[in-house]
């Protein structure tokens, strides 16, 4: 597996890229597709009398949806420990649910007349979510813009749409560590959005899109 180490404001010493090699063979083992790893170390020094820290990012990609994991703590080594047992354990349990899988294939099955959702453990979002998340009462403020100071700030991110199962995109977010997913539901073709709720309950938003409105020119 192809290695990549970048230090932020740290020097990465061959003792440190010695022991990432050491940790890769984990992760080869719990990922024997992946075919590179990326590693990256960033020094936080701050200057309100906070202890300077050290935040690991390990991002594996390959044949499979990439899989990420990060920790951060006083000593760069530790960090690195907490975020490899964190990527390894994410990969566990992608294998547990790739067996139960074949062993136990989920029907999952969605009701367009009456919006319910029945074989996976989600709750659909309440009419008020979906009109709010529908009409942007939620106000964006590009990071590279000066405007008037609002209490949220949120930075925008593209990607590229993926069709795939609620269940798959379940998937999907555990093996990338969030606490949400976005997506495109293959069953109902609406752009959806699942999220993780209390305990191993999740959630799913989605958007009925409709055709845009005319513009009557004046």
């Amino acid at each position: 597996m192809e290695t990549s180490i970048v230090g932020v404001g740290v020097n990465i010493t061959e003792r440190f890229r010695s022991v990432v090699e050491d940790k890769v063979t984990r992760i080869e083992h719990l990922a024997p597709r992946a075919q590179r790893v990326d590693v990256k170390v960033t020094h936080r020094a701050y200057h309100n009398g906070r202890v300077e820290d050290d935040t690991v990012e390990l991002t594996v990609t390959g044949k499979g949806p990439i899989v990420r994991a990060e920790a951060t703590d006083g000593d760069k080594f530790t960090a690195l420990d907490l975020a490899v047992d964190k990527l390894c354990e994410q990969l566990r349990r992608a294998k547990d649910k790739r067996i139960d899988a074949r062993n136990h294939p989920r029907g999952a099955k969605f009701e367009k007349e009456s919006g319910e959702l029945h074989g996976i453990d989600v709750q659909p979002a309440s009419v008020e979510m979906l009109r709010a998340v529908a009409t942007g009462e939620v106000p964006i403020v590009a990071s590279d813009e000066e405007e008037e100071y609002t209490p949220v700030v949120i930075r925008t991110k593209s990607f590229d749409a993926e069709w795939m199962t609620v269940e798959d995109a379940v998937d999907r977010m555990e093996l990338v560590g969030h606490d949400f997913f976005l997506f495109i539901d293959a069953r109902s073709d609406q752009p959806s959005v699942v999220y993780r709720r209390k305990g191993w309950d999740y959630g799913v938003i989605a958007l009925t899109t409709q055709t845009a409105p005319e513009v009557v020119a004046s």
